[in-house]
């Protein structure tokens, strides 16, 4: 599986939510959904096990934080959630580094610089929120908004994130 086949199988109101034309949020479920089967080989060594269930926590927090944070109505609101987010991706790659011996080191070198993607993403985007007053999100039905990621700066080289997303190792 790769980024474009994967973004393929996204339900569609997934995609027309406002919240999906932000990167990192796009990336978080991604790389989420790179983790089930991630965990699943972890969970088939016993000594890995409490590391699946970690791993997979922690990279679902990730999605789950940009996604309440985003409904915030506050910039401080929502930098606080981004900021969770940032906990959660960091906290992923510790995960990944510790089974690397089960998962293999293409596995988590590819996992490992997703979530780094995903960190210098939301890097840009807590202090831009901090200092970015009450701001509400939605607009009217059908979701959409004036305000997107889009408007930072690529942390990494277009070369680079489409390596990531079409170059993906599997367990």
């Amino acid at each position: 599986m790769n980024y474009e086949t994967w973004l393929n199988c996204v339900p569609g109101e997934r995609r027309e939510d406002s919240l999906w034309k932000m990167e990192a949020y796009r990336l978080a479920l991604f790389v989420c959904d790179l983790g089930w089967q991630d965990a699943t080989k972890l969970t088939g060594d016993r000594r890995t096990i409490d590391l699946a269930s970690q791993l997979y926590r922690a990279l679902g927090s990730i999605e789950a934080n940009l996604s309440e944070g985003y409904s915030r109505g506050s910039g401080r609101d929502r930098a606080r959630f981004y900021e969770y987010a940032l906990g959660s991706a960091r906290e992923s790659r510790g995960w990944y580094y510790k089974g690397r011996y089960v998962l293999g080191e293409a596995v988590v070198e590819h996992r490992i610089g997703l979530t780094t993607h995903i960190t210098r993403l939301l890097l840009t985007m807590i202090p831009d929120q901090r200092s970015f007053g009450a701001f509400v999100h939605e607009d009217n039905p059908p979701y959409g908004t004036e305000y997107t990621d889009t408007h930072f700066e690529n942390p990494l080289p277009l070369g680079e994130v489409a390596h990531l997303a079409q170059c993906v190792p599997m367990p």
